[in-house]
């Protein structure tokens, strides 16, 4: 998965990025929570780490800031303020989890993990299907549709158009594809990305008279609501 963590703390710091690095993530940073705001807003991130008390933003302030702008991405808030007020006022601010200072990494480790997870299933909001246009993909039972026909696709096809609909609206690059879809984290420099998407377009534009995944040239690919 990829990883913002938001924290002033350097060896603490330190410590995370080690850690998810070494447990295979691809991991961002940021030393302070205006930084860190800019990077949530601009980036496509599976999980924010974020440190409560940061100079410039706090990090309840950029928590609020992120879900006042519909970004529903999962955050785990670290802090060393552990009392149950200060963990309930994290919580109702927008976090999904907070963990108190100081933690043992694989805690960490495991809560992240939790928490990227279920939003990958779709499971923190309730959410069921994707939709673009007359196309319906259902996260529950794995069906795609496109008007009334149901379009047969393999794991790996399904699960490229899924990420493609999460992210509908904007442009999705290799690197992405590789890391969500492959889990990859690094380039193998074969075609397997343009082989799928070739495939998919194949099956899911063959009972329509659009084609729903574009070509964005240098950059990636990108599904628009028609």
């Amino acid at each position: 998965m990829r990883l913002l963590i938001v924290e002033d703390e350097p060896e603490v710091l330190s410590y995370i990025v080690k850690g998810m690095k070494e447990a295979g993530h691809t991991v961002d940073t940021a030393i302070n929570g205006k930084d860190g705001l800019f990077l949530a807003t601009t980036e496509q991130y599976d999980l924010l780490i974020i440190d409560r008390m940061m100079p410039e933003l706090d990090g309840l302030t950029v928590i609020k800031t992120l879900r006042g702008a519909g970004n529903n991405t999962p955050v785990l808030i670290l802090s060393a303020l552990g009392e149950v007020d200060d963990r309930v006022k994290g919580l109702r601010s927008g976090g999904d989890d907070y963990l108190v200072k100081p933690f043992a990494f694989a805690e960490l480790l495991a809560r992240s993990e939790i928490l990227a997870r279920r939003a990958h299933n779709g499971t923190t909001s309730g959410e069921t299907s994707l939709f673009s246009g007359d196309l319906t993909l259902n996260l529950l039972s794995r069906k795609v549709t496109r008007g009334q026909q149901e379009i047969e696709l393999q794991t790996r096809e399904f699960k490229l158009l899924e990420y493609l609909l999460r992210h509908k609206g904007q442009v999705v690059t290799r690197t992405m594809l590789l890391e969500h879809v492959w889990d990859y984290h690094f380039d193998p420099q074969t075609n397997v990305i343009d082989v799928h998407i070739s495939r998919l377009r194949r099956k899911i534009d063959e009972y329509a008279n659009t084609s729903l995944i574009q070509t964005v040239r240098g950059a990636g690919y990108i599904i628009k609501d028609i």
